[in-house]
């Protein structure tokens, strides 16, 4: 059987492309699978919430297979490929004509999607889940939303792989967190990955300002590209001396330094799009500590291999009595990392993903 595989790819710069290029040689021991493919007996089509998707979600509706939903919340990706007239016949079509008056108003106001939680109360998902052979997410807050679209879709629930990272010297992380300015008792928190409102970065800023100033031997690192100009004035006119270092973009092996480096990655999701988090996905798998908001997006985790932080008013003052709690408790911290590895290791392999996706490309193909 030969599948068709339709995805960014590196050196895309995106999550998605990241996890197909550790996705495709394992399924490649199970069959042909060729990229791009014009004809296959089952194509697998990878979505996103960006325009990177856009020819593949197209070819996703013109010739239905197995669709992958990296986001399940798909709104933001019609808001930034389609124009208004489009935009307002798709939201009627996922939710009726008698919102046409709202979809008009949500257009309007588009600027505020990446912060607003009436755009990701709004998925979008009904035509890709109802044209679809299979939808295969990765949590059940993302299966629950397909299913509201789409009652009669074939929902899979697939882990979200981890893919280990090449050997990493010691030496190297000490030489770079000595270049950082850090000292070897320095506690390093780290923010990673494409920097956006629902990353909850100005409260993290907020937040990581009052555990400086109580424990000064601690440093806050923000790794990655703002999606907007308005977080990149937020993120770049920070002052110098406050215990916050910026870096840009981090190639694949940078990263995974800088990865190690830190003692506890802070990765929270509000509004949620149903998505599984590669960054935390990564940062676990590692053996870090990994600060998540609480949600159905994160309840295989085992309790004791994360921290979960409250939406809402209490978000800021449960993350910081985190923190603060990780600071003077680094070997605990360590043993929740120690966790979350062996958990991260067994049930999100590489090879039992890909497993996974091919018996349902078996069962899905012509």
């Amino acid at each position: 059987m030969k599948a068709g595989f339709h995805s960014p790819l590196p050196p895309v710069r995106s999550g998605v492309a990241d996890y197909s290029a550790a996705l495709l040689p394992a399924l490649r021991g199970f069959g042909a699978v060729e990229p791009s493919a014009d004809s296959a007996a089952v194509h697998l089509y990878h979505l996103g919430n960006n325009p990177l998707h856009r020819d593949i979600y197209r070819r996703a509706i013109e010739r239905p297979g197995v669709v992958v939903l990296h986001d399940a919340v798909l709104h933001h990706f019609f808001l930034g490929t389609l124009g208004e007239r489009e935009y307002i016949e798709e939201f009627v079509y996922n939710y009726g004509e008698w919102n046409r008056g709202l979809a008009r108003e949500l257009w309007k106001n588009r600027a505020r999607s990446g912060s607003s939680h009436r755009y990701f109360e709004r998925p979008m998902l009904k035509r890709a889940a109802q044209s679809a052979r299979a939808v295969i997410v990765h949590n059940a807050a993302a299966a629950e939303m397909v299913r509201e679209h789409a009652p009669r879709a074939r929902v899979v629930e697939i882990p979200h792989l981890f893919a280990p990272p090449p050997p990493i010297d010691p030496r190297e992380v000490s030489r770079l967190r000595a270049r950082l300015g850090l000292s070897p008792r320095t506690f390093l928190f780290g923010v990673f990955g494409f920097l956006r409102e629902s990353k909850r970065i100005a409260p993290v800023l907020r937040v990581f300002s009052k555990v400086h100033a109580l424990m000064p031997d601690t440093r806050l690192l923000i790794e990655g590209e703002c999606v907007s100009a308005s977080l990149a004035h937020v993120v770049d006119s920070i002052p110098a001396g406050n215990g916050v270092i910026r870096v840009g973009y981090s190639p694949e092996r940078r990263f995974w330094e800088l990865a190690s480096a830190t003692g506890a990655c802070i990765n929270l999701r509000y509004p949620a799009a149903g998505e599984t988090s590669g960054i935390a996905i990564r940062m676990m798998g590692l053996g870090k500590l990994v600060l998540l908001h609480e949600g159905k997006e994160i309840e295989s985790f085992p309790e004791t291999a994360c921290m979960r932080i409250a939406q809402g008013l209490a978000e800021e003052s449960m993350l910081a009595e985190s923190m603060l709690w990780l600071v003077s408790s680094p070997r605990l911290a360590a043993e929740i990392g120690d966790r979350a590895q062996a958990h991260i290791r067994t049930g999100h392999s590489v090879e039992r993903a890909a497993g996974m996706y091919w018996k349902l490309l078996c069962d899905c193909r012509d």
